[in-house]
């Protein structure tokens, strides 16, 4: 009996250092940058769907976790050196996979938001226009229509940046530019007046976009990545990603953004 319990003792003790293996390193902290984008986070209210998920998935985690805020320029460069370990929200492309992991747990479309005096009613007019002035986000890429609208109107010298949506709303009530490419994320700021006044939505013909936890190549291994994409799936898988976006979304705008087939 003393034998079995004994036997019993070394194989709970065995399979409790299994699970704690099982989940990331935590012998060093940890950093993350969010960046202020709409309802992903405001700095301003010190809220938003990437906090929560971040303060959610560094929790399970059981390790430390220093965040700050950075652009989104900033921080696929140090993404890229391994100076940061983490961002959310991010989007994958050929470059971005050869310095960054992702772990999904959510897709969106994009949307063309332009000014009703630029007479624009669909995509194909901007082939027509030699006028037309387009704001984006520096460092931001987008869908494939998207992009490819970014890359025609970026080689003619007809693409304004900025280091966030603010500016870019201000410019565009102005008239300096006659669109910006928004994600549902910043649909709060459509609810003012005056912006909504003057501007028209035009769809992307294309199909959502996986967003995700970045994770730096230079910083974390495959291994250790392979163990956060572990905590993200299972965020997904138990309702935790959905509950947040519905915080912040219906449950039925919520709904097909966080329930996709993640892409491998």
């Amino acid at each position: 009996m003393i034998r079995q319990c004994l036997a019993c003792l070394v194989l709970s003790v065995c399979g409790l250092g299994s699970a704690v293996a099982a989940g990331p390193d935590c012998s060093r902290p940890f950093t993350l940058a969010l960046h202020d984008h709409g309802l992903l986070y405001s700095v301003d209210t010190d809220t938003g769907i990437d906090k929560d998920f971040a303060d959610e998935l560094i929790r399970r985690s059981g390790c430390k976790v220093n965040v700050s805020l950075m652009s989104r320029d900033r921080i696929w460069q140090l993404i890229e050196s391994g100076a940061l370990d983490f961002s959310l929200s991010g989007i994958a492309n050929a470059e971005r996979n050869r310095f960054a992991g992702f772990a999904w747990y959510f897709t969106n479309k994009y949307y063309l938001l332009v000014r009703k005096d630029a007479g624009m009613r669909k995509l194909s007019d901007f082939e027509h226009s030699d006028r037309f002035q387009l704001g984006v986000i520096r460092s931001f890429r987008y869908s494939e229509s998207a992009n490819r609208l970014v890359d025609q109107l970026t080689a003619a010298s007809r693409v304004s940046q900025a280091n966030g949506l603010a500016p870019l709303y201000q410019t565009l009530l102005l008239g300096r530019i006659q669109g910006m490419i928004i994600e549902p994320f910043d649909y709060p700021a459509l609810e003012e007046k005056k912006i909504r006044d003057i501007t028209t939505v035009i769809e992307f013909n294309d199909p959502a976009i996986p967003h995700g936890l970045i994770m730096s190549n230079q910083a974390l291994t495959a291994a250790e990545q392979d163990k956060w994409r572990a905590l993200v799936n299972e965020m997904r898988a138990d309702g935790s990603v959905r509950r947040i976006f519905e915080k912040y979304f219906s449950p039925a705008f919520a709904g097909p953004m966080v329930d996709f087939q993640a892409p491998p």
